[in-house]
């Protein structure tokens, strides 16, 4: 067998020396090659090199790779088929086959890198995190040039072996420096004792580390920290509880807070929600619950069952004698009405009477016995059956009256400025007016409080009679004793009895109201015949005073001060006037007793008065006066005074137009008050304002009225009507009037203010000028 072989060897060497007398071309072994392959005589895979001159099986093409990749560790696709000369689709296809074989391969964005390489990074990485005691991941990730999530991924495994340290929040730390850094951390949590957000513990932390290690330039990240926080809470070496991951809470303040409860709530039998969610106890009606099975919950509060004891002795006290309690006065002042509510609801004795109708419960603490609100009633009834028989009305608490705004004069000032204005013309009546109107400045804007103008006008359109107010205060004075009892506020408690007794009281009121029907229709008519008198003359008046509004066409800004003005003032007294007699009318028409009240209503509504009566109108006429009382806010006199006469249209009243001889008529009378008002002045202030305004009645024929902030504006008008003397004197008394009033703006009333002074010295100043003043309009000329 050995010979046989030995002679095939020789006869193959020979034929291998042998040369061929046939030469075949490049092309001629392709062809042959793919005929081969054609009849089957060539049954595997051959590829063709870049070059075209070259055959290689898959087989050899893997093992080529596999070489190269040993050989290198970390290698392009690209680059292996560059080295092959094979095309790349080949060699990415036996590259994945490679890669999927061999464990210790990985492809990673068209490398492929062994474990091997990776070993070698390894061992690089730690010699360079001994130097430094931390590596960033990016860092390190940026120079392989792979993703942060494969560098931890390769390092993971390596930690503690090739690597010597810890990965921690995207950084790479040495043991030493985790050891220090864990050490720090424990310090800091077992210094804590409250409550904590670690994140205000790691970012101090952070700062003491930046401050210590300025050299070595070591970040440590928040997260670091708290992994490192974790450990030590899991090893047992701190004490105490962690909730969303950042909020702690010491062991040591857990076992004072239950001291503290348990303390409190020994001692008094309850304790708020409140002060456990000031011992930072989360959810305390669950901890309370859990604490103390035997106590109930209420709103506000948690309490042992003792208390509703001592509520229901009380409570069954009171509706056995026929009188009532407030379960406020009986429990702790840390009781609210809510949880009074509620433990009233657990008492035996009150839930008893209740069921039997023996008790009424008002508000939310309050028990009135049957007996005691039976009697009440019937005393009520009969104080009303008096009043009845013998012709009387309710006071004031009990019709609901003209709203009144909450910065309406006081009934002594009304009083007195009726008995002023009594023998005055309409002129000095108006300007009495515009006076208190000034004098209220912005309180006429301010909003209704509760219980102002809306809610008594509302109540006007109830069908009830006799108010709340009227009940509580009979009830008052009936059983004097309530205050005595320790009644803090009578007209909270009383008012949920009021409003049960009202709806039986009003019914029997209702047969007077019927009664009162009759007897108000002579005032209906009274009422008619004297609004048109009060309207006429201040009608007019305001039709006289916007005629001297066209003098200032010319000036826009000017105008609209001087149209505000007259709206704020005369406007709104006629307003006021007209509202006032058409809400009487109204509620004298529904049957609603009114009392007379003179001159009283003149005083001054605020806006929201004005809205409230309107609303109470009927019909047509609600709409109709809301316009008016709309175009008060406006910019323009006539589109007053058109809304006015079409409310009085609406309402049977009739408003003269002002005709020329009407016109000399008034402003003959005006002149005269002025000249009067004028000569006895005696302040040096409001004399300006009436002088100018009769310098216009004298040069224009105008009756002129404008607040003191368009005076300048007026002045400057009258340059080209006066002489330069007299222009001068008018000038010069308003500067010193500006100073004046600019001193007393400015002056504290303190004794160290030498403001005074000056204000006496400037006041003797125009005192000095009121002569010359005055002379440009008593004078003869």
């Amino acid at each position: 067998m050995d010979e046989e072989l030995l002679e095939l060897q020789r006869q193959f060497e020979s034929a291998q020396q042998a040369k061929s007398s046939i030469r075949l071309s490049d092309r001629n072994v392709v062809e042959l090659v793919q005929k081969l392959q054609e009849l089957r005589i060539i049954d595997f895979e051959l590829l063709h090199t870049v070059s075209g001159k070259e055959y290689i099986t898959p087989d050899k093409l893997r093992s080529e790779l596999v070489e190269e990749i040993k050989k290198r560790g970390r290698i392009s696709v690209i680059d292996l088929a560059d080295m092959v000369g094979v095309d790349l689709y080949h060699v990415e296809k036996q590259a994945e086959v490679i890669v999927s074989e061999d464990p210790g391969l990985m492809m990673v964005h068209g490398e492929i890198i062994s474990q091997s390489y990776w070993d070698t990074v390894a061992e690089e990485i730690n010699d360079r995190l001994q130097e430094c005691s931390q590596i960033a991941l990016a860092e390190l990730a940026g120079q392989l040039q792979v993703g942060s999530e494969l560098m931890a991924a390769v390092l993971e495994p390596r930690l503690g072996s090739m690597v010597k340290g810890r990965l921690e929040g995207g950084q790479l730390y040495t043991p030493g420096y985790v050891a220090r850094v864990g050490a720090m951390v424990r310090g800091a949590a077992r210094a804590l004792t409250v409550p904590t957000n670690l994140s205000s513990v790691w970012s101090s932390l952070q700062q003491l580390l930046q401050e210590t290690d300025v050299a070595s330039g070591v970040a440590v990240e928040g997260v670091f920290f708290q992994s490192l926080f974790n450990g030590l809470l899991k090893e047992g070496e701190i004490l105490g509880s962690l909730r969303a991951g950042t909020h702690w809470t010491p062991t040591v303040f857990a076992i004072a807070q239950k001291e503290c409860v348990d303390s409190f709530f020994s001692q008094n039998s309850f304790i708020s929600y409140d002060a456990l969610h000031k011992l930072a106890i989360p959810q305390p009606a669950q901890y309370l619950q859990s604490r103390y099975p035997e106590g109930l919950l209420l709103v506000t509060l948690f309490v042992h069952p003792s208390m509703i004891e001592m509520l229901n002795a009380a409570a069954n006290d009171a509706i056995e004698h026929g009188t009532w309690f407030d379960a406020l006065s009986v429990l702790p002042t840390s009781f609210g009405s809510q949880d009074a509510s509620k433990i009233l609801s657990l008492c035996p004795s009150v839930h008893s009477a209740l069921k039997t109708n023996k008790a009424l419960t008002f508000g939310e603490s309050y028990v009135f016995s049957d007996v005691f609100i039976k009697d009440l009633s019937t005393r009520l009834e009969k104080e009303m059956e008096t009043m009845s028989s013998s012709g009387s009305t309710f006071d004031d608490q009990t019709l609901v009256k003209e709203p009144k705004g909450v910065h309406e004069p006081s009934r002594s000032t009304m009083m007195e400025n009726a008995n002023e204005s009594g023998n005055k013309s309409s002129h000095e009546k108006i300007m009495l007016l515009q006076n208190q109107r000034e004098m209220k400045g912005k309180e006429s804007q301010a909003p209704e409080s509760k219980g102002g103008a809306k809610n008594s006008v509302d109540k006007a359109k109830e069908e009830s009679i006799p108010s709340e107010e009227w009940i509580m205060d009979k009830i008052m004075k009936m059983v004097p004793d309530l205050n005595e009892q320790g009644m803090e506020d009578p007209g909270s408690t009383l008012r949920p009895v009021a409003a049960y007794l009202r709806p039986k009281l009003n019914n029997l009121w209702k047969d007077r109201r019927r009664a009162l029907f009759t007897e108000n229709i002579e005032k209906i008519r009274r009422v008619l015949d004297t609004l048109q008198k009060k309207l006429d003359e201040p009608f007019l008046v305001i039709q006289l005073y916007e005629k001297a509004l066209d003098l200032f066409e010319d000036d826009p800004p000017t105008s609209v001060i001087l149209h505000k003005h007259l709206l704020r003032t005369a406007a709104a007294a006629i307003v006021d006037i007209l509202l006032v007699d058409l809400d009487k009318h109204n509620r004298l028409k529904n049957g609603i007793e009114v009392e007379e009240k003179g001159d009283l209503e003149s005083a001054p509504l605020t806006p929201g008065d004005r809205i409230s009566i309107a609303k109470t109108l009927p019909g047509s006429l609600l709409t109709k006066a809301l316009a008016v009382v709309e175009t008060l806010e406006g910019k323009r006199v006539e589109a007053f005074i058109t809304a006015v006469r079409d409310l009085a249209e609406e309402s049977g009243l009739t408003l003269k137009k002002l005709d020329k001889k009407l016109e000399r008529t008034l402003l003959h009378s005006y002149r005269k008050d002025l000249t009067s008002q004028v000569s006895a002045e005696i302040d040096p202030v409001p004399l300006l304002p009436k002088v100018v305004s009769l310098l216009y009645v004298q040069v224009h024929s105008r009756a002129l009225q404008a607040p003191g902030r368009a005076i300048n504006a007026c002045i400057t008008r009258l340059e080209d009507k006066l002489d330069p003397s007299s222009y001068k004197i008018l000038l010069d008394y308003h500067r010193a009037t500006v100073t004046l009033l600019a001193l007393m703006s400015a002056s504290t009333g303190d004794e160290e203010d030498c403001t005074s002074d000056r204000i006496l010295t400037q006041r003797e100043v125009l005192e000095g000028l009121m002569p010359s003043l005055k002379g440009l309009v008593l004078s003869p000329k």
